[in-house]
C-alpha cells in the first residue's frame, strides 16, 4: 500500500466497499466510511492474546481451575472465571471493576475479620 497514491488507495477502498453486501456497507456507513480502513491489520484472535504473564486466556484458565478438585466448582463458576480471564486480557472496564471490587470486598472480609467468600 506503501507505493499507491492517494487517490489509488481510495480507489481500491471505494471498490472494497463497492463489492460488500448492503449490510456490510450499512455498518461501515453507520461509523463513518471516511473512518473505516480496509487496509489495517486485524487484531489478534483471542485465542492468541497474552496478558502481562505472557499466557493465553486458555493456559490462564487452565491454571486457575487445576488448583481446584473438579468435583469441587460448577460450570457457572468455571464460566465466570473464564469470562473474568477474557475480560481482564482484553482490557475490559466493567471487568476490571468487578475485579476491584472483589479484591476490596476480601480486604473489608478481613479488616472486619470475617472468613473470605
Amino acid at each position: 500500500m506503501d507505493k499507491l497514491t492517494p487517490e489509488q488507495i481510495e480507489d481500491k477502498k471505494k471498490a472494497i466497499f463497492d463489492t460488500m453486501g448492503k449490510r456490510g456497507q450499512k455498518q461501515i456507513l453507520k461509523k463513518g466510511y471516511d473512518n473505516w480502513d480496509p487496509f489495517q491489520e486485524p487484531k489478534d484472535p483471542i485465542d492468541i492474546r497474552k496478558d502481562k504473564t505472557k499466557r493465553t486466556s486458555q493456559m490462564l484458565i487452565r491454571e486457575f481451575l487445576s488448583r481446584i478438585d473438579h468435583d469441587e466448582y460448577s460450570n457457572s463458576y468455571a464460566q465466570g472465571a473464564f469470562e473474568m480471564c477474557l475480560g481482564i486480557i482484553n482490557d475490559d472496564e466493567k471487568i476490571r471493576g468487578m475485579f476491584d471490587f472483589a479484591c476490596w470486598y476480601e480486604d473489608l472480609l478481613k479488616k472486619e475479620g470475617h472468613h473470605s467468600l
